[in-house]
């Protein structure tokens, strides 16, 4: 079971690595196609579900799938959900993608008690529209 759990963090550590990547333009000279299929799997492993249907979900709905979670995965779960939800907004404009960011980029600053310059920053930049 304790390989299990290790698993499934390190999938969510390797998942918000890359789109901290894709954040920050290291992935622009890839494959688009490769690059949809790894977010793709990605999403896959990670939620059980595309993007699309994550993203339909509320804010408390997706807050309470994390809650069901272990405590110790909350952490990760909620810089993951941050890093995602900035990055569609990057890639596509969208208030809801900014909010969903804002509030778990909070959430995780709260769960951790760590303090993040670049998360900080990217809260004041989505605050801003």
């Amino acid at each position: 079971m304790i390989h299990d759990k290790d698993y499934i963090i390190r999938i969510v550590k390797q998942f918000s690595e890359f789109l901290s990547k894709m954040i920050l333009g290291g992935e622009n000279g890839g494959d688009e196609i490769e690059l949809q299929r790894v977010f793709d799997t990605n999403m896959n492993d990670t939620f059980k579900m595309n993007f699309e249907t994550l993203s339909a979900k509320s804010t408390e709905e997706i807050v309470q799938m994390i809650n069901e979670k272990e405590k110790s995965h909350h952490i990760p779960y909620f810089e993951l959900l941050g890093n995602l939800f900035y990055f569609k907004n990057k890639e596509t404009p969208n208030p809801d993608f900014a909010e969903k960011a804002k509030v778990f980029y909070e959430h995780y600053l709260q769960t951790s008690g760590i303090f993040s310059l670049p998360i900080v920053s990217r809260i004041g930049e989505l605050k801003k529209g």
